[in-house]
């Protein structure tokens, strides 16, 4: 999907950045069709400049919760309200992303405000108790508590179903057939989203797609020469791929200009209930004026949290389909970065951390958990940058955002319909990528046609069905609890079309060569000789996987790169750093004679 660099990439490499870690022995003919990979490190002022462009990616989907939030608690119009809900989410998807970047997955993935949790909070506030009352400004005060007690409890069991592993060993019924329709209908659910931002003003919609596309793939392969110094050297010129690197940020930066120009000659209405207002980049200049320098998030700032059984089984409906969500964003990260596939190990910590960050995103009264940002993985695909670096970097920037209030503030003028054409460049990337999966499956086999179809096809009319405000009311149990946990899966449109395309590929009868199980497993396990010491530490755990893989008691642990799924004679001898690292990719296919128990053989899938 992605293409390959030039060869003079090198030369780039060597002229600007020599201070890289970076061994070009030990890189991989598949990482180089990525300019940055996840083990990269850019030079500092590009990996700003990367990181930049990726928190901007996600400024549209992160600002909108919050606007949501406010209208939905009864805080609608107090511009106070919001511009510390703007903060507190800023924050805390800065903070989601550095974690998840480090400790959790390891790769590179931006981790931001989930949309999933609105629907569990439209059905609490739709309720009597929770109608606004006009005689009482901070009522508000009052829901927010209430999401914020339901959040955390939801997020204790999404911390629990990573920690323990559970995750990790469905995974083995996932196949081709249930990754294809989870990732493309990320990215074709979201449309409404894009659509959103775009109908403001779709002349600058039209025009930041157009830019991305002449940047990314026209002018993808010319280098521009660029005033460079280095020591030894002095003052030289070099070729840069700049259109292929920075292709989103400088969209948003030409674009932003040309609304600007239009903004002072009153060529968008000044009038602020009419469509077009959005566009003009001083229609939120009551934020900036209004944000404070510095605002420093604290637990529980608007009170002690309070629960309920039905805002609980909601919060946790909306918790489950966000994890088939990200577990469906954690390959297709994976395939864009060039990087092996994620073992149970690395899918664990990846759900635990977003567990753990939407936990502590509830105590800091953020009001909604935090997830993967589709958009910004299928951005990777765009630039071609990986680097962890960049997103730890990204993460910085989006908690500082957070903390200096002017600077967050800023992020947010950037005018909606800019927003919506980056976002609908990089959703239709997530879905495309989505589609590449099915090349593992033999395409010609009516059973993979049949199950791809409905999972595809349901997976957009349920949500569509069961949203519909004809329909409201159609889900009856007898249960307020159970009819909302049903509402929000089958409103999910990644529930619904994974949930399908896995149900019918595991009981529908068909070879493994047919459902692409063994070419999957070939692509989600290398050979020992194919496993390089690059792709080992991917998901390694930073500073203590050292220690842990001279135990390999610790390959019982969910969370740890040795984990094996496994139980052997061999559970307590020491292991070559190496043989246990590699043990988390090969135990799905590979019977080991002296094993007394085995999770799963490749003749057994």
């Amino acid at each position: 999907m992605n293409s390959k660099p030039e060869e003079n990439s090198d030369h780039i490499y060597e002229d600007m950045h020599d201070n890289e870690n970076r061994d070009e022995d030990t890189i991989t003919e598949e990482n180089k069709t990525v300019l940055y990979g996840v083990e990269d490190t850019p030079a500092p002022h590009l990996c700003f400049l990367f990181a930049l462009q990726q928190a901007v990616m996600c400024i549209g989907s992160v600002l909108s919760i919050p606007f949501i939030v406010t209208s939905l608690i009864c805080a609608k119009g107090q511009e106070d309200v919001l511009s510390q809900l703007l903060s507190i989410t800023l924050f805390m998807c800065g903070l989601a992303t550095f974690l998840q970047s480090t400790f959790g997955l390891r790769l590179g993935i931006i981790q931001g405000g989930s949309h999933t949790f609105i629907a569990p909070i439209v059905a609490m506030v739709a309720t009597d108790r929770w109608k606004c009352r006009e005689n009482d400004p901070n009522f508000w005060k009052e829901i927010i508590r209430e999401i914020s007690g339901n959040l955390m409890i939801a997020s204790v069991t999404q911390l629990v179903i990573g920690g323990t592993g559970i995750m990790g060993f469905l995974m083995k019924f996932i196949g081709p057939l249930t990754i294809a329709p989870t990732i493309s209908l990320i990215g074709l659910s979201l449309t409404g989203v894009a659509s959103s931002f775009n109908q403001v003003h779709w002349g600058i919609s039209f025009m930041t797609m157009g830019l991305i596309t002449i940047f990314s793939l026209y002018l993808g392969t010319i280098h521009v020469p660029i005033c460079a110094w280095k020591r030894g050297r002095g003052c030289h010129m070099i070729k840069y791929p700049l259109f292929q690197l920075l292709p989103v940020i400088l969209s948003i930066c030409i674009t932003w200009l040309f609304c600007y120009i239009l903004t002072v000659a009153d060529v968008f209405p000044s009038d602020q209930n009419h469509i077009n207002y959005m566009a003009r980049t001083d229609a939120r200049n009551t934020i900036l004026k209004n944000a404070p320098w510095f605002r420093w998030p604290v637990p529980f700032p608007f009170g002690w949290p309070t629960v309920s059984a039905a805002g609980y089984v909601g919060f946790l409906a909306a918790t489950l389909s966000s994890i088939i969500e990200s577990v469906g964003d954690y390959f297709a990260a994976a395939r864009l970065s060039h990087a092996p596939p994620p073992p149970a190990h690395a899918v664990n910590r990846g759900i635990a951390m977003e567990g753990f960050c939407s936990i502590f995103s509830g105590m800091v009264g953020a009001a909604h958990a935090t997830t993967s940002y589709s958009g910004n993985i299928g951005a990777i695909g765009i630039t071609k940058v990986a680097s962890r670096r960049v997103f730890q970097t990204a993460g910085i920037i989006m908690v500082v955002c957070g903390i200096i209030g002017k600077v967050g503030a800023v992020i947010t003028l950037i005018p909606e319909p800019i927003i919506g054409g980056a976002l609908t460049v990089v959703f239709g990337m997530v879905s495309a990528v989505g589609i590449s999966t099915l090349k593992f499956i033999d395409m010609g086999s009516t059973r993979n046609l049949t199950i791809l179809g409905i999972s595809l096809l349901l997976g957009l009319m349920v949500p569509q069905w069961i949203n519909d405000p004809r329909n409201a009311g159609v889900i009856d149990t007898g249960s307020d609890e159970l009819d909302q946990a049903i509402s929000v899966l089958l409103g999910t449109a990644m529930f619904v079309g994974g949930f399908i395309g896995c149900l019918l590929d595991n009981t529908v009868p068909g070879t493994p060569e047919e459902r692409g199980i063994l070419a999957w497993r070939k692509n989600l396990v290398s050979s020992s000789e194919q496993l390089s010491e690059m792709t080992l530490k991917t998901y390694e755990f930073p500073f203590i996987t050292k220690y842990l893989i001279k135990i390999n008691c610790f390959s019982y642990f969910p969370l740890s790169p040795t984990f094996y799924k496994e139980i052997n004679l061999n559970c307590c001898q020491r292991s070559d750093k190496r043989d246990a690292l590699k043990h988390s990719y090969e135990n799905d296919v590979r019977l080991e004679s002296n094993c007394e128990v085995s999770t799963v053989a490749s003749t057994q899938l």
